[in-house]
């Protein structure tokens, strides 16, 4: 798969966002109270689809002197769609986009982040390319939000370890998407783990599991290149399968419990409702073997018609701690509760935004991206285990050859790609 990737494509691209709007995105907000200082930070983003103009929305309405002034994507559509569409929500008066700011094509995100009046970029492009703009972002000493993950393969993870060491001799920010370390259910039920309150970890279980994805069809005059492009959630190059896409979350939740990633994963999978042309399972099941002897059992799935279900439950030897989205709570030993607090207050899609712009203003930066990278390629070591059939050590992975990205180089929508098909254990190749 990587050799064949490698002969076709190439790490320059600004495409769709990956996921819809947040829960702010389009509705009528008032802005939270302003973070320190009061200079204006201008942004750009890069990928202006669903996630890009909630993240803009999330961006401009958490702090105040913040402005949005260059957006970039595949086409001039998507831009001018944006553009507008950002400009009739509760922030448009924070959009001043000119026409002449709005890029578009395959380099369109050089031209964002290398704009003179962009302070802050936004990448919220297909995670295949992630690597690639936060190394071009840091090189032009931009602060960046990104979206997670942030990488899809192990040459995208080395990228991004190179990229953050860079940005701490900057003096850069650089914040995640992982919003869960935001809220505050999280934040305190983690705590309480960490400190003690069930013991020594033993074990644990998670799932993502949710319906089905989105599908585009193709149209009648794309090429290969922008077919794969328009419906990158089934092409791995781009998306990195669920498990790294969207189940990351849950994977970066438990690496946030263990003190950091696994030393090896074992798991199966496959696709029983993909369509046909489709890369990606629609089931994953992983063991991750952490340090401290603790087993971890993970599941993701997206299925028509089941049961949607996203948890985190960590074992341990005084009591059990339940990790979930709607809120967390902990029980001892004989079930008796000792903890629980419901989701609500602040909106960690807006509260990651005015942490990043409170660090830039207040001169003292956010290094969030090697945490993220750590759980991106514990994400894709779990793939990685269920493509092939076969146990990988953290080792392996953070050494693995695997590229699912060419080298960066000059192509065109009309550049040939070949998809390799629905991977199968037994006979993917390691690298």
């Amino acid at each position: 798969m990587s050799h064949t990737r490698r002969e076709f494509i190439q790490t320059t691209a600004a495409v769709a966002g990956a996921a819809g709007l947040s829960s702010m995105a389009l509705g009528k907000m008032k802005p939270i109270a302003p973070v320190a200082g009061s200079d204006e930070i201008r942004v750009g983003v890069v990928g202006a689809g669903g996630r890009g103009k909630g993240a803009c929305v999330d961006c401009l309405s958490s702090s105040e002197g913040v402005r949005l002034v260059a957006i970039g994507d595949l086409t001039f559509d998507i831009t001018r769609n944006a553009r507008d569409t950002l400009s009739g929500t509760a922030v448009g008066t924070q959009v001043d986009v000119k026409d002449e700011n709005l890029f578009a094509g395959l380099q369109a995100y050089k031209r964002v982040i290398n704009h003179p009046e962009v302070d802050l970029v936004i990448l919220t492009t297909s995670p295949g390319f992630r690597p690639a703009h936060i190394a071009e972002a840091i090189r032009a000493g931009k602060h960046v939000f990104t979206e997670k993950p942030v990488c899809v393969d192990p040459a995208g993870y080395r990228s991004c370890m190179e990229s953050a060491a860079k940005a701490r001799e900057k003096g850069l920010s650089i914040v995640t998407g992982t919003m869960y370390r935001r809220q505050p259910s999280y934040i305190q039920a983690v705590e309480r783990i960490h400190r003690g309150d069930i013991g020594r970890i033993t074990g644990g279980l998670a799932y993502y599991c949710s319906t089905g994805i989105w599908y585009r069809n193709r149209q009648p005059e794309m090429t290969d290149m922008q077919y794969q492009l328009y419906n990158w959630y089934h092409f791995t190059w781009l998306s990195g399968d669920q498990i790294v896409e969207q189940a990351v979350h849950n994977i970066d939740a438990i690496n946030w419990i263990m003190g950091g990633p696994p030393k090896a994963a074992f798991g199966s999978g496959g696709a029983m409702t993909r369509p046909a042309d489709s890369e990606i399972y629609d089931h994953i099941d992983v063991d991750y073997h952490y340090p401290n002897g603790a087993i971890v059992s993970f599941k993701c799935r997206q299925i028509p018609g089941s049961t949607s279900r996203v948890i985190n439950t960590i074992v341990g030897t005084e009591g059990t701690a339940y990790v979930n989205p709607g809120g967390s709570h902990i029980a001892d030993a004989s079930g008796n509760e000792t903890f629980r607090l419901k989701h609500g207050g602040i909106n960690p899609y807006v509260q990651e935004h005015a942490e990043l712009i409170d660090s830039i203003r207040s001169g003292a930066p956010r290094a969030e991206l090697e945490a993220t990278a750590d759980s991106s390629l514990t994400a894709v070591m779990g793939r990685m285990a269920a493509y092939s059939g076969r146990e990988i050590t953290w080792d392996f992975v953070t050494n693995s050859q695997e590229d699912l990205m060419a080298d960066e180089g000059a192509i065109t929508l009309d550049t040939p790609i070949k998809s390799p098909g629905m991977p199968q254990p037994g006979q993917y190749k390691l690298s």
